[in-house]
């Protein structure tokens, strides 16, 4: 019996005092808000991540103490010093807990969300628990690993030595099983579940169409099947002459039925070989024949914003082409991991043959040439060609939206920002070439009037894929640093090692938050930024603003049913 009583003391007693101090502030820090509101379940995970950490970081330093033998406080004396610690942690937790509902509600506000009830304590505190048990468990697995091997180092080397040898092996050890297995096993089961779901067909979304003009339809170059599922969602979602003569309140005779080349990963064996069919099937198609010709970077997933390309096809009445050529079916992240060259690659071939054969037609009887992508499609895009390749006969202009954090031109252009200005939203030199803009359209602001090549980043403040920072881990970002963004909290403070967590956590729920903030792009926010790009032929502001309303008053009745 009274080895059953000691068993909770010993317990107790295994956790260090600076771990669990340090730990309860990193969690109560976990609760205040940060780009994207949390459902209790999340909250909890991140709050036990949070809490790990810190306990994590407080039992390294107090090992780090220990091993360089300085002198700790006497037993008698302990317990008083670290009675007001506790106290202290035991207040923050309750007043953290205490206003986080407040405090995601004020973030819900901004995004047009409705107020939820309650914070969800105590889910917060079981799934926080949970988590912290399962990474307290794998944290003392490292701590009996790294006792055995440096146990039996002591015996060919001095103590101290032994045992930072026992942890560099030990994390080695880890390292490789974790990625080794674990995350090798993840991927290829990501990789499995993507490809089904990319070979699904929905033939009552995405019927195959009987237009010889569409791509998949007899007598395109492509078969329907192999386009992919979201290929096939492309060409069978986009408007058609009548809903663009509708909307835009054109003559039936002045609109045009839009073309939508896509080229799905099925298609052909290799990257140039699609590429190759891409531009066959739209040489067949006339696409060169139209005003207005767009590049499409999909995203990982091989997904196109369709609020893209409808404001765009709304914008010019139809008198537009655009190609996209898939180069995976995984999820923009997960892409970005397994095979970074693959999308690149993809779209430098796709752009150097749809640019070359642009390029040899007459400049008075070719079309206007942009490009465009979204999120990992954006950086692709900027990546498909280099300064040397285009600058003798360049293309009109590029509309980039939700830049992904990875992207180095867009992080060097943000870097040298004019003074002053948002990191969130900057301005670059006098705005002649590189403007910025988010929910409220800031493009015609420019000291300078656009020049005859155009660039144009749509980013929103609350997007984490964009404004995710590894460097949040230590230092404050930029974008944090007032004025903040119009759906940014107010209450979102910057934390060391936590607000990094919060931003992990974000990044994965980015597209989460309504339509319009996150890493969800409205409609309305693409039409100014298309009109920004190409002038918006034929368009008065009071005619742009009546064809976002219609837009989201369908939205809605839509939502409504």
């Amino acid at each position: 019996m009274s080895r059953l009583r000691s068993a909770p003391a010993a317990l107790l007693r295994s956790f260090t005092v600076t771990g669990l101090l340090l730990g309860s502030l990193f969690f109560a820090a976990s609760l205040t808000p940060s780009l994207v509101p949390r459902h209790p379940a999340v909250q909890g995970l991140l709050s036990g991540l949070c809490f790990a950490a810190g306990y994590g970081l407080g039992a390294l330093l107090q090992w780090l103490w220990r091993l360089l033998q300085l002198p700790e406080m006497r037993p008698e004396t302990l317990i008083w010093r670290r009675l007001p610690a506790l106290l202290l942690c035991l207040g923050a937790l309750s007043y953290a807990l205490w206003r986080a509902n407040e405090w995601q509600n004020r973030l819900r506000a901004l995004m047009q969300l409705a107020p939820q009830d309650s914070a969800g304590p105590f889910t917060i505190a079981g799934v926080a628990l949970l988590m912290f048990a399962l990474l307290l468990l794998i944290g003392r697995a490292f701590h009996w690993v790294k006792q055995a091997i440096a146990a039996r180092l002591q015996r060919q080397m001095p103590g101290p030595v032994a045992v930072l040898g026992a942890l560099g092996l030990t994390a080695w050890l880890f390292f490789l099983i974790g990625n080794g297995v674990l995350v090798r096993a993840g991927m290829h089961a990501f990789d499995v579940s993507y490809q089904r779901l990319d070979a699904l067909i929905e033939d009552d979304s995405s019927p195959r169409p009987s237009d010889p003009l569409k791509v998949g339809a007899p007598g395109s170059l492509l078969k329907w099947e192999g386009l992919g599922r979201a290929g096939r969602r492309v060409i069978a979602a986009g408007p058609d002459r009548a809903k663009i003569a509708a909307m835009t309140g054109t003559a039936p005779d002045q609109a045009k039925e839009p073309l939508r080349v896509y080229v799905g990963l099925n298609s052909a064996e290799t990257i140039d070989e699609r590429a190759q069919l891409a531009l066959a099937e739209l040489k067949r198609i006339g696409a060169f024949e139209r005003s207005n010709l767009v590049i499409v970077t999909p995203t990982g997933t091989g997904w196109v914003d369709p609020e893209s390309q409808t404001a765009l096809e709304y914008l010019l009445r139809g008198d537009v082409a655009s190609v996209s050529v898939q180069y995976s079916y995984l999820a923009s992240w997960l892409a970005l991991l397994a095979d970074p060259e693959l999308g690149r690659d993809t779209a430098r071939a796709t752009f150097a043959a749809v640019y070359d054969h642009w390029r040899s037609l007459p400049r008075d009887a070719r079309p206007k040439l942009y490009l465009h992508g979204l999120s990992l499609g954006s950086l692709n895009s900027e990546l498909s060609h280099d300064l040397h390749q285009v600058i003798g006969d360049p293309y009109a202009g590029a509309f980039w939206t939700g830049p992904p954090f990875a992207n180095e031109t867009w992080k060097l252009i943000t870097a040298q920002r004019r003074p002053g200005t948002p990191a969130w939203l900057p301005e670059f030199r006098d705005g002649s070439v590189i403007r910025f803009t988010a929910q409220v359209n800031r493009l015609n602001q420019a000291p300078a009037p656009w020049g005859p090549y155009r660039v144009i980043y749509l980013q929103y403040a609350s997007d984490a894929v964009s404004f995710f920072e590894p460097g949040a881990l230590w230092r404050r970002p930029a974008w944090l640093q007032g004025p903040l963004g119009p759906d940014v909290s107010p209450d979102f403070v910057w934390v060391p090692v936590v607000t990094f967590l919060q931003l992990t956590i974000d990044l994965m729920l980015a597209t989460t938050p309504p339509l319009g903030y996150g890493h969800l792009y409205a409609f309305e926010h693409y039409l100014d930024g298309w009109a920004g790009l190409t002038d918006a032929p034929g368009w008065m502001p009071a005619q742009l603003q009546a064809l976002k309303n219609k837009i989201v008053a369908e939205r809605n009745a839509v939502n409504a049913e």
